[in-house]
């Protein structure tokens, strides 16, 4: 089992190794604190394999489909795999680290609706811990946001200057009265100990073949064992069981060496995603628990998401290189070419074309494939992120049926608000405006059906009644249970989650290095 002993008792447990799961286990390490790190997945091996066509994330082992979602509504298919890595979604992801905005902790009626949804926690609780998150990540990027919300601290990088695309699309925004801005990333371009990004098109979905992507597990978890710091790998939290209203213990299943084994641990700390962690909930009983049991699992969140790809006369990219660099924010809050929502809207982000093998690879037939591998390289895109209303309806469940680990078969329902697709469609506009002004003679929207921004589903208040986590995202009813990755979020706001998972995983250490000092 990996050379762990039944009968130790850890520090921490820590369920996942996403965002939330290694940067509370990085800031409990650093306390001193015994840390055992269990991971569905395993470490991804580097090299020239991670940019070919088949590098793409669901096209590698990591896309597990041993115990899929079965998608009842919404997605992009009926049966639906997990993101499974060391280091978590991050291996994969494009690098896009925004904050939230200070708004976003006391978003507009017309998005609550009659969620009841409400923030406990404020802007300035977690701005020490953005800033911190950040170094951590060294996140490159630049202060000319016009949303953005105040800091202590500027970047840890600067961008890379502009690809010849991406300035293009910035003169058009511009010149259309807009105030475009690079995207904060986090990726290396000034480190020279260790490998400097390429600029190279295989980046978002694509591992970082020379590390040059700041994941998690190029930033943060130990490439070896330490004493303070323990890995399992290829390994499923399958249930947690609860005496006395505090953890006993996890059950875990090793898929290398198909045996169950248990773990204990002081605290125990869930982070396994949005969408897994309130599967690992309800597979163990555990809403009988909570006040708020009954919404275990509810007010799933995606964001509404689109990509408007421009086609474009000629070559888009001439240079064949890296160009997810722009963001545009004035529609965030709403505007005044926008009638309805009046209020928050959504951002928009610069999308890099895919790589061709990759396109050609994914498409239905040969054909198809060849059609679709010449248009990309005459098209570039926006990706419009709208932000979705918490919805009661909108869930991960369960079906009493057993799967494989000693679990029930997960489930999942998702249907967007009239709000949600009035957004998502004000923005998509905009955006065809935009690549129309810088030389785009069609558009075409590709919908976005993914759970890539899934958040929300074990959400935090102050109310006992209708949120199960409490403002430090102690699960209530359970003394060491806590629930820190993007589950906790009440709204979504409408960027990418990961920097606030991130800011609100370090918040939650310092309080439990206070609260449960070694």
């Amino acid at each position: 089992m990996k050379n762990v002993t039944e009968d130790k008792l850890y520090d921490a447990v820590i369920i996942g190794s996403g965002f939330g799961g290694s940067m509370i286990a990085h800031k409990l390490s650093q306390a001193g604190w015994d840390i055992l790190l269990i991971e569905r997945g395993e470490r991804v091996k580097r090299g020239a394999h991670n940019w070919s066509k088949f590098g793409s994330l669901e096209l590698t082992s990591h896309y597990d489909t041993t115990l899929p979602y079965e998608v009842l509504k919404g997605g992009n298919k009926k049966k639906m795999g997990v993101y499974a890595a060391l280091g978590g979604p991050s291996i994969f992801y494009g690098g896009v680290s925004f904050r939230f905005r200070e708004q976003d902790f006391h978003p507009p009626s017309d998005i609550i609706g009659t969620s009841g949804a409400a923030w406990p926690i404020t802007y300035d609780d977690l701005e020490p811990y953005y800033t911190e998150a950040e170094e951590l990540l060294r996140v490159a990027g630049d202060l000319n946001d016009p949303t953005a919300p105040p800091r202590s601290k500027g970047f840890p990088q600067n961008p890379a200057a502009y690809a010849r695309i991406s300035q293009q699309i910035n003169l058009a925004a511009t010149s259309l009265g807009l105030h475009p801005f690079h995207l904060p990333l986090a990726i290396n371009y000034d480190d020279t100990s260790r490998p400097i990004c390429q600029l190279c098109t295989n980046c978002d979905t694509f591992a970082c073949a020379i590390r040059a992507k700041n994941d998690l597990d190029t930033m943060l978890i130990p490439k070896k064992k330490e004493k303070t710091y323990t890995i399992l790998t290829n390994t499923v939290a399958s249930k947690i069981n609860v005496d006395n209203a505090k953890v006993k213990q996890v059950n875990c299943f090793d898929r290398t060496a198909n045996k169950s084994f248990n773990v204990r641990g002081r605290i125990c700390i869930l982070s396994a995603g949005a969408l897994a962690s309130p599967h690992i909930l309800l597979n163990s009983k555990l809403e009988h628990y909570n006040q708020a049991g009954k919404f275990i699992g509810r007010f799933l969140m995606r964001h509404a998401n689109a990509i408007v790809f421009g086609i474009y006369p000629g070559i888009a990219d001439k240079e064949h290189r890296f160009h997810k660099e722009l963001a545009i924010m004035d529609f965030y809050f709403g505007h005044k070419d926008i009638k309805y929502p009046q209020h928050k809207i959504g951002s928009l982000q610069q999308v890099a074309t895919p790589p061709r093998g990759l396109v050609e690879n994914g498409a239905p037939s040969k054909l198809l494939g060849k059609i679709a591998g010449k248009v990309v390289k005459i098209s570039t895109g926006l990706l419009a992120i709208a932000e979705d209303q918490p919805q009661f309806n909108n869930h991960v469940g369960i079906k009493n049926k057993a799967g494989k680990y000693d679990m029930v078969i997960p489930t999942i329902l998702h249907e967007y608000s009239r709000r949600d697709l009035k957004s998502l469609a004000a923005l998509t506009q905009q955006a065809k405006r935009i690549l129309r002004k810088s030389g785009a003679f069609l558009n075409y929207v590709h919908q976005i059906k993914t759970f890539s921004h899934a958040c929300g589903t074990v959400r935090m208040g102050n109310n006992p009644a209708t949120a199960p986590l409490n403002k430090y995202c102690n699960f209530r009813g359970i003394d060491n249970l806590f629930v820190v990755d993007a589950c906790f979020m009440p709204t979504a706001a409408a960027v990418n989650p990961s920097l606030t998972i991130s800011a609100n995983a370090l918040r939650i250490g310092d309080y439990l290095i206070d609260k449960f000092s070694v």
